[in-house]
């Protein structure tokens, strides 16, 4: 649903001593903090369980700090390590019971490394740098291995998955999107797209936006200046989590979910077909997960400055690190600044992030976590809908990419305000259980005229008018998710289990403004400056919306241990939806994906998902429609290569969405459209994807997507291509041109089309040409402390477009644009 034209749907700095470092954190953690509403909790680092504890573990070779990790998950403890120093480690894996130390101990012997303890957990340290850790002292008054200072510090034992930050690779780790079980993408059974800290660093991604024009499989349909639509499996993707925890987007009273900074973000996950499973109610494209970053227990931080086409700025501070000598209370501050022009006249977007969150260990095995981030997005000059297609004699309307349909006053002002928390507790025996709550409000505050209705006369610009609005409101967003996990022995095999419950409220309010008496027309259309009166309200809202969504569910997933080469994960939902039209309960979305090993390299896996959608329609006889009912078949190869450094995967999919609504022609009782719940939309297709590291300081991340969507034998959702590749790929010199990282970008989508009003011929398709857009990035380092980095996107100055069906209008892509990037760490 979209919005109708009168409803838009807005110099190095001296070094911190440590107790200035822990000063300015506190400073500016309880700052970020007191922004928020609620407070918030996360991830814990726990010690070992009892010395005299063994347990039953199955690790398979592979990079040595994916073993760790695994064994950290298994054994319920967590480990800090430098992930550059492990990158070309390899494990032989861990088969046999063993107790906590005495596997770090396997799994670490001849790498060099050896194994430390601190008050809050273990660290990895070079082997000749500290004695035998039985030797140790159970408490030591000073331990040698708290003192090392590291590098690039991840914390593996993490419910979410592993920290892409600092590992330098365009792949992740393990992954918890699908499931809430921790796995690593091959075993996985879905197609999972994941852009990683260090592929938005080198390419500038600092939008949301930047990084789903960068994912494999997914497309952008652009309304406006301030609001996009995402495509992917046929469907557009309303779906989006933070942490893992589901929030659901309006897309038409666009507030801030794709405006989003990625300056907070580690990752970006993108889990492809229906995710019923964790998200509930939604389509069943896509759902994307943003990840926050963590706090560090090592100090690092940096700064850095960019400046770029049409007076382009930007500035962005990153601080992290511990807050106690023992290294038990961390945190974490990150504040963004960006003043963004556009090749549109008149048209400019300032935005401001600021992002806080602190980690405490209560106990030894019970950390809290609490954090607050916020956005304002201030635009002038928005644009609303786009040019008309086709000007009044039934031709295609060409305008210049400079063409801004705004007034100068038009603004869609959006925001974000979260506060969130979670508390996790490791026990002994592997299990570990988590709360985490989410708050977050999500407004606007639009006011816009834009000369968008009509089509232009080419001879004397007649023959169009302004649409005019305003439009306040926001959603306010409440989740709660509460869930276990861990091994169990069955039938002399170890397998895994998770058992958790949600709930959500969401309140949405609206306020609409409009303006009698306004004088809307537009004498020339080519003419147009945005140079119009600025409109007065007479300050009462002429209409109002006040809408309360609440959702609950019960969800278990099992990990089968079937065989040593076959697993098994199975589980469902259950699910509650109620808002003023529709009270649905019992709700079951069930989930099953079957992995076999086919080597030590490659897996073949098949899933079925499934997802379900409310909806208020009504047949003849006043009764409402069953929820569409979305179901993703997928089946494929998975494969981790080059010692887990590269990982590929290639899958076919059949996603479906039935009870569709149909109009009847008829009224029910109540005198409203009637429905009918028919055969939904079928689309088919192939993903390949490859994410990684192909040789030392290569980098790369492609895709290829072909899908096809019908309904009813008539091809649907053509707006998003049916083609799609994409590359991004660095690679790090060496020897005489040491310190240079070169790289580039390529995407490509085939043809897509839409049906428009023609005012000669009537409703009509227009079809955009398919086309080609390459990126490029040159960085030199000129110290492991300051970098510069070039980055030139649309190098070739491609002109595309896209189309808006509902409105009738296109959308020029950007031309090309050039910026520069300086970074400065410490």
């Amino acid at each position: 649903m979209h919005a109708q034209p009168h409803h838009p749907a807005p110099p190095a700095a001296a070094p911190f001593t440590h107790n200035r470092l822990r000063l300015a954190l506190r400073l500016a953690c309880a700052m970020a903090l007191s922004t928020a509403g609620p407070l918030a909790l996360a991830q814990a680092a726990s010690p070992a369980p009892a010395r005299g504890t063994s347990a039953a573990y199955d690790i398979p070779a592979g990079p040595l700090a994916t073993a760790l990790n695994q064994f950290a998950q298994q054994a319920g403890v967590a480990i800090a390590l430098d992930a550059g120093k492990l990158r070309d480690l390899r494990s032989p894996g861990l088969k046999g019971r063993y107790g906590v130390e005495d596997g770090f101990a396997a799994l670490l012997a001849g790498s060099g490394q050896a194994l430390g303890r601190t008050s809050a957990g273990y660290l990895l340290v070079p082997a000749a740098e500290t004695a035998p850790l039985a030797a140790a002292p159970a408490r030591p008054r000073q331990d040698p291995a708290a003192s090392q200072t590291l590098g690039e510090v991840t914390v593996t034992a993490n419910q979410l998955g592993e920290i892409t930050e600092g590992t330098r690779s365009y792949t992740p780790g393990a992954i918890a999107t699908a499931t809430r079980l921790v796995l690593t993408p091959r075993e996985t059974p879905q197609t999972v797209s994941v852009v990683t800290r260090q592929q938005m660093d080198d390419f500038g991604m600092n939008s949301i936006d930047d990084v789903i024009r960068a994912t494999p499989g997914v497309s952008i349909v652009t309304y406006d200046s301030e609001r996009t639509e995402y495509y992917a499996r046929g469907f557009a993707i309303q779906n989006f989590q933070y942490d893992g925890i589901p929030m659901r987007r309006d897309s038409a009273y666009s507030a801030g979910n794709t405006l989003t900074d990625t300056s907070i973000y580690d990752r970006v996950e993108v889990l492809k077909g229906a995710t019923g499973l964790l998200t509930g109610s939604g389509e069943p494209g896509a759902t994307i997960n943003l990840v926050r970053k963590k706090p560090t227990r090592a100090f690092q931080g940096q700064i850095s400055a960019s400046a770029g086409s049409w007076n382009t700025y930007r500035t962005e501070a990153d601080l992290s690190g511990a807050l106690n000598e023992s290294g038990s209370v961390r945190g974490r501050v990150v504040a963004a600044l960006q003043d963004r022009h556009s090749q549109l006249d008149h048209y400019q977007r300032s935005s401001k992030v600021f992002y806080g969150v602190l980690e405490a260990d209560l106990t030894p095995n019970t950390l809290l976590t609490v954090g607050a981030d916020y956005q304002d997005n201030d635009p002038k000059g928005s644009t609303w809908g786009g040019i008309p297609i086709f000007n009044s004699l039934g031709n295609f309307n060409s305008m210049p990419r400079s063409f801004n349909n705004g007034a100068r006053w038009s603004r869609w002002g959006q925001y974000t305000r979260t506060g969130f928390s979670t508390l996790e507790h490791q026990f002994g025996n592997g299990w570990v259980a988590k709360v985490q709550y989410n708050h977050q409000i999500n407004g606007y505050d639009a006011l816009l005229g834009a000369a968008a209705g009509g089509n232009p006369n080419p001879l004397d610009g007649s023959g169009t008018s302004m649409w005019l609005g305003k439009y306040v409101g926001r959603t306010t967003s409440d989740a709660l998710d509460a869930y276990a996990s861990g091994p169990f022995t069955l039938l002399g095999r170890e397998h895994e289990l998770v058992v958790g419950a949600s709930i959500a409220r969401r309140r949405w309010k609206n306020d609409g403004y409009n303006f009698p008496g306004y004088q809307t027309a537009v004498p020339d259309y080519y003419g147009w400056t945005g140079q119009v009166p600025f409109p007065v309200s007479s300050g009462t809202p002429d209409f109002s919306d006040n809408e309360v969504t609440r959702e609950r569910g019960l969800y278990a997933a099992a990990r089968l241990n079937l065989s040593d080469r076959l697993k098994l994960i199975a589980g469902a939902r259950v699910s509650s939806y109620r808002n003023k039209d529709i009270d649905r309960s019992g709700e079951v979305a069930p989930y099953a994906g079957l992995i076999f090993d086919l080597t030590p390299q490659l897996s073949a896996y098949g899933s079925y998902t499934t997802i379900f959608m409310p909806q208020s329609n009504q047949d003849v006889n006043g009764r409402t429609l069953d929820p569409q009912d979305g179901k993703n078949q997928e089946v494929g190869l998975k494969g981790s290569f080059l010692d887990g450094k590269l990982n590929a995967s290639l899958a076919y999919f059949h996603l479906e969405q039935n009870n569709y609504p149909e109009a009847t022609g008829g009224l029910t009782p109540r005198g409203g459209q009637a429905y009918r719940a028919i055969q939904g939309v079928v689309a088919k297709g192939v993903e390949a994807e490859v994410s990684g590291e192909l040789a030392p300081g290569w980098q790369l991340h492609a895709g290829f997507t072909h899908k096809v969507a019908k309904q009813d034998r008539k091809k649907v959702s053509t707006l998003e291509p049916e083609d799609q590749f994409s590359l991004y790929t660095t690679y790090r010199l060496r020897g005489a041109l040491q310190g240079w990282t070169l790289g580039g970008g390529a995407r490509w989508q085939s043809k897509s089309w839409g049906d428009a009003s023609n005012p000669v011929l009537g409703t009509t398709t227009f079809t955009t040409d398919a086309y080609w857009l390459v990126d490029l990035m040159a960085r030199y380092e000129f110290s492991p402390r300051l970098s510069a980095t070039l980055r030139v996107n649309n190098a070739l100055d491609k002109k595309y477009m896209t189309v808006f069906s509902w409105y009738s209008t296109y959308t020029w892509g950007e031309p090309r644009s050039v910026n520069v990037n300086l970074v400065y760490k410490f």
